[in-house]
């Protein structure tokens, strides 16, 4: 799928200074790939079309050997999954790809995941010590669009999607894991942005990846407009109550210790309230960061003692600062890429996509519109 409009593309300017990609492919040495699979023609024998897929995340995309990134997880509901965050909390890292997809999904993606892993580092999983892989693979809802209980998603759905992983742009919208995804009961899906951040004499970069799949209409806010209430509802909302998710990866190269990557987690809470989700009872509100600085071998080949930069915890703010932004306007870029889904003989309705002309009507009203705050 072709890279769509983003909210900037619509004159909205939300707080902060992008990096030039303003995706999370600005961090060096991250890259993303997807696949895609969408069927508006259920399969043989069931009564449900598939729409859905799978969101790869490489932190040291071009590293032949295992390299641990330093990171921190929060929950902030816990109604969804993401797997290998109990070592993130205890250990501080992890190593290997991040896997976005959808709840059912979450068995076959470790599986591939952990073989990818295995083949491409085969000299650390054949060597002398014993080692394990805990790939970081996280899960939202897509049962409405999708036939989710057939699991349509394969191992090779995840090696296609970890293979495809490129730097550059990132497509939005209806694309990978965010595929069949509703949020603020419009269409959803996959959304990215960055920040840029200068502390110590050089500029760093935080920025994230979502999966947005939370929220109720009346809630939504964009730029501080409460857009939900001035933006009707005009399709079936394929649920009454939230139900959703969201998974947010924030990846950066500024040198921050695990117990700071795990505050900055913790901001993307920040970044999605205010967009105006309440994070129902129903929803999976999920964070994971990771910094790519201090690369490091795996510990089975690490010194006893190691040594690694750290920024100090005054100069916390403006990646705290970024990582808000960034979390926001991606949640935006993804429902403002995303098209209509659904419609077919065999679904309930159609999910719409946020309406790009009446979004910018609304927000010109309260003269939110073509202003930059950076």
């Amino acid at each position: 799928m072709p890279i769509t409009s983003r909210a900037r593309d619509l004159g909205l300017y939300l707080d902060g200074t992008p990096g030039p990609l303003n995706a999370i492919t600005d961090v060096p040495g991250v890259h993303v790939g997807m696949t895609t699979i969408i069927e508006d023609r259920p399969r043989l024998g069931r009564s449900k079309p598939v729409r859905t897929g799978v969101t790869a995340i490489l932190p040291h995309a071009d590293a032949h050997d295992p390299v641990p990134v330093w990171a921190g997880v929060h929950r902030f509901n816990g109604n969804g999954e993401m797997t290998g965050t109990h070592w993130i909390a205890d250990g501080g890292y992890f190593m290997g790809p991040v896997i976005l997809t959808n709840t059912h999904g979450v068995g076959i993606a470790h599986h591939a995941a952990t073989g990818w892993m295995i083949d491409r580092y085969a000299g650390y999983f054949n060597g002398p010590e014993h080692v394990w892989a805990m790939p970081v693979v996280a899960e939202t809802y897509d049962g409405v669009l999708n036939d989710i209980n057939a699991r349509p998603i394969t191992a090779a759905h995840v090696r296609d999607a970890i293979a495809g992983a490129r730097g550059g742009p990132v497509a939005e919208g209806n694309v990978g894991g965010g595929t069949g995804m509703i949020c603020y009961q419009f269409k959803g899906g996959t959304g990215t942005a960055s920040r840029r951040v200068a502390t110590g004499g050089k500029t760093y970069t935080v920025a994230c990846l979502v999966q947005a799949n939370h929220g109720m209409r009346d809630w939504l806010t964009i730029d501080g407009v409460p857009v939900g209430r001035h933006l009707p509802l005009d399709g079936p909302a394929g649920i009454d109550r939230e139900t959703g998710s969201i998974i947010g990866v924030i990846a950066t190269d500024l040198p921050l210790a695990p117990h700071q990557l795990q505050r900055v987690a913790r901001r993307g809470v920040l970044g999605i309230a205010r967009g105006g989700t309440i994070g129902g009872n129903g929803s999976g509100d999920l964070f994971l960061a990771f910094s790519t600085a201090n690369p490091m071998p795996m510990p089975a080949r690490a010194a006893a003692i190691r040594f690694f930069e750290m920024l100090n915890d005054n100069e916390l703010d403006a990646g705290f600062a970024a990582a808000v932004q960034c979390v926001e306007e991606a949640v935006v870029n993804a429902m403002i890429a995303a098209r209509d889904m659904g419609g077919t003989e065999w679904d309930t309705g159609t999910i719409r996509a946020i309406d790009h002309l009446a979004l910018q009507e609304c927000l010109r009203r309260f003269g939110r519109l073509g202003q930059s705050h950076s």
